[in-house]
């Protein structure tokens, strides 16, 4: 009887089974095929082996983007995820008691209307506050009588990665801020009622039961905040295109370049794949940890 039932439930599976067939195993099983050829996209691929890995590993390109997305990953993961947990705190202990739950969720919201918005629109608009000559950043740093300060924040190799670097932690803020208080809204508030009669300060709270018990909540904003740190190219893109001389160039990037730039469609797949792999051992890894944590923390 139940099997029975379990074979009609799984009729519904079959779009879902054949959509990610077509938009995810089947591409990645034809990159990871082209990416043993040369190919410029036109005409047959020619059979080449692994000599776009070797050509891969021996371009200095290639390990300085992935040197750049270290720091990314710093930006979008690391940064937003600490910072995330604190405000989230301060917004459910603080916030929430002191104005009520209206306002403390008006705040969510605000952190995480750059998460809503399009990747082009918040480009656009952090172009334009950085623009050297008419941007905004500039234009308040002369106002208050520090012109001096003002830069070249997309255009000069020195500043564009951290110029960038500061526009994602701004961009990834909110997701994490989203996550952690509702990681919040499921702790016992006698926990924290017991630890106040027992004297804990608010640093002790949030260390003692608040980070210890919103751990699965910081997997998973870790995990896929870092995930989406190694696949960025939208933002990179619309602000600064890997520029300038290749100051912000990242792995997704660079292999758009081979693929419709500079028609080298094997060795751009070739960057895709290990990319993937790097993804996928990573995620692995974070998941390995995560049940390891589980298993010992009961």
């Amino acid at each position: 009887m139940n099997s029975s039932r379990n074979r009609g439930y799984a009729v519904f599976l079959i779009p879902g089974v054949i959509a990610s067939l077509a938009v995810i195993v089947v591409p990645l099983v034809m990159t990871v095929g082209i990416s043993f050829t040369r190919w410029t996209g036109i005409g047959t691929p020619e059979w080449i082996g692994v000599d776009n890995y070797t050509r891969l590993f021996q371009d200095a390109n290639f390990w300085a983007s992935f040197g750049h997305i270290l720091l990314l990953i710093v930006a979008m993961a690391v940064i937003p995820t600490l910072a995330g947990l604190v405000l989230a705190a301060v917004l459910f202990d603080y916030v929430a008691k002191a104005f009520g739950d209206r306002w403390a969720g008006f705040f969510r919201s605000g952190f995480y209307v750059p998460q809503v918005l399009p990747v082009a629109v918040t480009g656009i608009v952090w172009s334009w506050i950085l623009h050297p000559s008419y941007g905004a950043l500039n234009q308040i740093l002369e106002s208050v009588g520090l012109g001096s300060l003002g830069r070249n924040w997309l255009g000069d190799p020195k500043y564009a990665l951290p110029s960038v670097m500061a526009v994602m932690i701004w961009f990834q803020l909110g997701y994490p801020v989203v996550m952690f208080m509702a990681g919040l809204q499921r702790i016992d508030p006698e926990l924290y009622e017991a630890a106040d009669m027992d004297g804990a300060g608010w640093w002790q709270r949030f260390r003692r039961i608040t980070v210890y018990l919103i751990r699965p909540e910081f997997y998973v904003v870790l995990v896929t905040t870092t995930i989406a740190a190694l696949k960025i190219f939208g933002q990179i893109f619309v602000l600064t295109r890997g520029g300038p001389s290749n100051a912000t160039l990242v792995p997704s990037y660079f292999a758009y370049q081979n693929f419709f730039e500079k028609a080298r469609v094997g060795y751009g797949s070739a960057i895709s794949t290990m990319l993937t792999v790097i993804i996928v051992v990573l995620a692995f890894v974070f998941l390995r940890i995560q049940n390891r944590d589980q298993r010992i923390g009961g």
